[in-house]
């Protein structure tokens, strides 16, 4: 490695713009999982949100599903919209706040397509325009129904859309048309303070050429949502679950995020993480999760961590994966696991003792395009580098080949070193 010391002329970053860290979980009804919506049943959701307050959390994300809520193109079901709202009043109750998630989409390997983009009907739903002004009017319906309730966090465009591209094929330049009239349509209903906000999976960041982007990812919304789990890039097999490259992952995730932002304060949200068997045993699952929340609230400007998620798929339900069964901090019978317990210690002494984590002093340099972005994944180059770097005691940044010579980006963010891969 090659190391370029800069003496820093200005002053570092400000305080840390997040005063409080949010911890919070995925919300998967216990009974029915999301099929729940069918019959959506108020006291059986009470029941799921007051076990998850139990555990000292404070937010939850939820998903219902897009073909309830829009089965026509031009009709947006108000008794749908209702349930959602009755969700978010019930989490109130429980006191805890409110991600809602609008276009599901796709959810724990299911995709969830309204009739009306499918068969003869097909559309394709980031480049057609009636698709996506459907969705826009979506969103829009959702928060101006929801943005008077005052636990909700804001809006999402919905959960990791970038799953729909294999059926419906865009270039990077019409996912962020999507992307910007998603977000304004979100916004129009919101209240100043309420979040507009999109996600992807990991390979918006890791994938070579995946049309969902790092910059998108990164300068649009209102804050950045990373996924980093530890299947992608067969990241625990390959490293082993009580690796640094696991421990360390929701961090390294957080930090590649910032690099791509334009704004250094930019706050980042860990927004899904979970430990899946069988990549993380059950028996390390406990350790996993305080090191991956301890380790994420080192970075400067993280929003929060959510964990997914809440409760175990029953196995009643067929044709789900082996390791969507047990990704629960709550078994399908309601009983809190051990891991439940060691997030809920975390958690409670991270808020007892509030990290006040520092600048990193020490950025590595990614050099990638978009056709080589695999080399920031788990088994690339530039990832074991960062995680060599980590592992040797140093807390390194990411900076983007781009912005390492540029003084004033480095002292924006308090970098003092380049470290360049040799």
């Amino acid at each position: 490695m090659v190391v370029d010391t800069f003496v820093q002329d200005k002053p570092g970053p400000e305080e840390d713009p997040i005063d409080t860290l949010r911890f919070g979980v995925n919300y998967t009804p216990r009974r029915g999982w999301f099929h729940s919506w069918h019959d959506f049943d108020p006291a059986h959701a009470r029941e799921d949100l007051e076990q998850i307050a139990g555990l000292g959390l404070d937010h939850v994300r939820v998903f219902h599903l897009w073909p309830l809520l829009q089965p026509n193109r031009t009709l947006v079901r108000t008794a749908a919209v209702d349930q959602l709202a009755r969700l978010v009043d019930l989490a109130a109750e429980a006191g805890l706040d409110v991600l809602v998630d609008g276009v599901q989409g796709h959810l724990s390997s299911f995709d969830f397509y309204p009739e009306w983009t499918r068969a003869w009907h097909h559309r394709n739903v980031f480049t057609n325009p009636e698709a996506i002004a459907a969705q826009a009017e979506l969103l829009r319906t959702l928060g101006h129904a929801l943005a008077d309730r005052p636990n909700l966090l804001g809006l999402q465009l919905g959960n990791e859309l970038n799953n729909m591209v294999e059926h419906n094929p865009a270039t990077a330049q019409e996912v962020d048309h999507y992307l910007d009239t998603l977000l304004a349509a979100a916004r129009e209903g919101l209240r100043p303070g309420q979040l507009a906000t999109h996600s992807a999976y990991d390979a918006a960041w890791y994938g070579d050429d995946h049309p969902f982007t790092p910059e998108a990812s990164a300068r649009k919304g209102d804050l950045t949502t990373v996924h980093p789990w530890v299947f992608s890039g067969d990241c625990a097999r390959r490293y082993g679950p009580g690796s640094p490259q696991v421990l360390h992952l929701a961090e390294y995730g957080t930090e590649l995020a910032k690099a791509y932002a334009d704004d250094p304060a930019r706050p980042v949200w860990v927004q899904e993480t979970g430990a899946p068997e069988p990549h993380i045993p059950a028996a390390d699952a406990p350790g996993f999760a305080e090191a991956t929340v301890r380790n994420a609230a080192g970075c400067t400007g993280l929003w929060g961590v959510t964990w997914w998620c809440s409760h175990d798929v029953d196995r009643a339900l067929a044709d789900y994966p082996e390791l969507e069964y047990t990704l629960g901090l709550f078994d399908s019978a309601g009983r809190a696991k051990p891991i439940a317990r060691a997030l809920a210690a975390a958690v409670a002494d991270l808020r007892a003792e509030p990290p006040a984590p520092q600048p990193r002093e020490t950025a590595l340099v990614l050099d990638c395009t978009p056709a080589t972005r695999s080399v920031s994944g788990p088994g690339g180059a530039y990832f074991e580098a960062w995680m060599r770097l980590r592992t040797e005691g140093t807390r390194p940044a990411v900076v983007l080949a781009t912005r390492a010579d540029d003084p004033e980006h480095l002292a924006a963010r308090g970098i003092k070193e380049v470290v360049r891969l040799s």
